[in-house]
């Protein structure tokens, strides 16, 4: 049994933005998100773009949601269809953290994404009284002043909070979990993938072990979990307990756990070249990050996605290497022998790359037999400088000059969308 008195109790509140893309078009147009099917698609110029975000009449009308193609869309009079607005999301998000400043300091603040928000409310009490209806009245006045509906979660921790808006909250508005709301409301999930944190991966290899519950989870044998997954093993025990140490303003997994970007090409790709083409502009994109903020990963994936003309499907693949790299070249090398043994030929119209097993990039060994270790590093770094000043397509590599490659055209929208 779980001591919870030894562990920290706070008032933490999970604040999400409801269908945020498109409740910010339906404020922008004076619209009722909750009457009106609005879609985001990400370009109204092609039919095979996708929704990137749905109205609640959208979804239960038409059963259009995110990742539905526009030409799926039915054609009806009240649908309304948007490009998105990244720079107007982005002032929106902006404007919502403005308003949670109101009410606690910055350093009680963890902005998640775009539209969700962790805020520490301990302590308030004096200023604003009961925490409950301090969440309340803040998503009243995220509504009355910016229009935009909302769902909050509250509990001890940013885990049990993040659980009661994801698995509560989001369908009656708001919901509060404690610790003793963990054999009844948190032990039954089932399967374990509908807890945060848990991916499909890991839910197979608990499964493997015996474990479909997230109360068989907490009632798992600790050293088995730590032999399995060594660190991730405890966390993963605890968690079942409704325990979290993160402390506010970090991740609640602790720390960038790793870079990545994914896309959906704007047609198919049917040939190995134009998909190498794109590969090594993401792996670009991936290593920069990565030197950017002085990290490198020993772990590779890529992910690629058959377009539905090639009856879908696809495969995530990964390779540990012996060294950890942030260097542009052997990421896509890598990638290139993983897309080598599972790649069928078939049409390819989603790619993702990222690397995981972060360290930090002055652990990197120096090597008798690789003596231009430093000088590709210098030179990358020099890149990336002359990028952040002049823009991403100051410097280009060939490929994206030619038809398969996407860093032109994205280098023109915000956050991967029209601005």
């Amino acid at each position: 049994m779980i001591d919870y008195d030894k562990f920290p109790n706070r008032n933490i509140a999970c604040i999400d933005m409801m269908s945020f893309y498109a409740s910010c078009m339906a404020s922008l147009h004076n619209l009722d998100v909750q009457e009106v099917p609005i879609a985001v698609v990400g370009n109204l110029e092609r039919k095979g773009s996708v929704v990137l975000a749905a109205s609640p009449p959208m979804k239960k009308r038409f059963r259009v949601k995110t990742g539905t193609r526009m030409y799926e869309i039915p054609h009806h009079p009240d649908i309304k269809l948007f490009d998105p607005k990244m720079s107007y999301f982005l002032e929106m998000s902006v404007a919502v953290t403005r308003i949670l400043h109101k009410y606690v300091p910055v350093e009680a603040i963890h902005v998640y994404s775009i539209d969700e928000s962790f805020i520490d409310l301990t302590g308030t009490g004096k200023l604003w009284g009961d925490p409950v209806q301090t969440v309340k009245d803040i998503q009243k006045e995220i509504l009355e002043t910016l229009k935009l509906p909302s769902t909050a979660g509250m509990g001890p921790n940013m885990l049990m909070a993040k659980l009661a808006l994801d698995l509560e909250a989001k369908k009656t508005g708001f919901s509060k979990w404690t610790f003793e709301d963990v054999p009844t409301k948190l032990w039954p999930v089932s399967p374990l993938s509908e807890m945060w944190g848990i991916g499909r991966q890991t839910e197979k290899s608990l499964n493997n072990m015996g474990i479909f519950s997230v109360g068989e989870l907490a009632h798992a044998n600790l050293q088995s979990l730590e032999k399995k997954f060594g660190v991730l093993g405890n966390q993963l025990y605890h968690h079942a307990w409704g325990i979290d140490l993160s402390e506010m303003g970090a991740p609640i997994l602790g720390g960038q756990v790793s870079y990545g970007k994914s896309q959906i090409l704007l047609r198919d790709y049917n040939s190995r070249e134009e998909v190498n083409a794109v590969l090594l502009e993401m792996c670009e994109d991936v290593a920069r990050r990565a030197r950017e903020n002085y990290q490198a990963g020993r772990t590779i994936s890529l992910g690629i996605g058959y377009s539905k003309n090639a009856f879908g499907g696809g495969f995530q693949r990964s390779r540990t290497i012996d060294e950890a790299t942030n260097d542009t070249m052997k990421i896509y090398k890598v990638c290139m022998v993983l897309l080598n043994e599972n790649y069928d030929k078939r049409a390819v119209r989603q790619i993702s790359v990222s690397i995981k097993k972060l360290e930090d990039e002055h652990s990197m060994q120096l090597s008798l037999f690789d003596t231009k270790k430093w000088q590709v590093r210098k030179l990358g770094k020099t890149m990336d400088e002359i990028r952040t000043r002049y823009g991403s397509t100051a410097i280009l590599r060939a490929v994206s000059l030619t038809n398969a490659g996407t860093a032109i055209k994205r280098s023109k929208l915000v956050g991967g969308h029209k601005g």
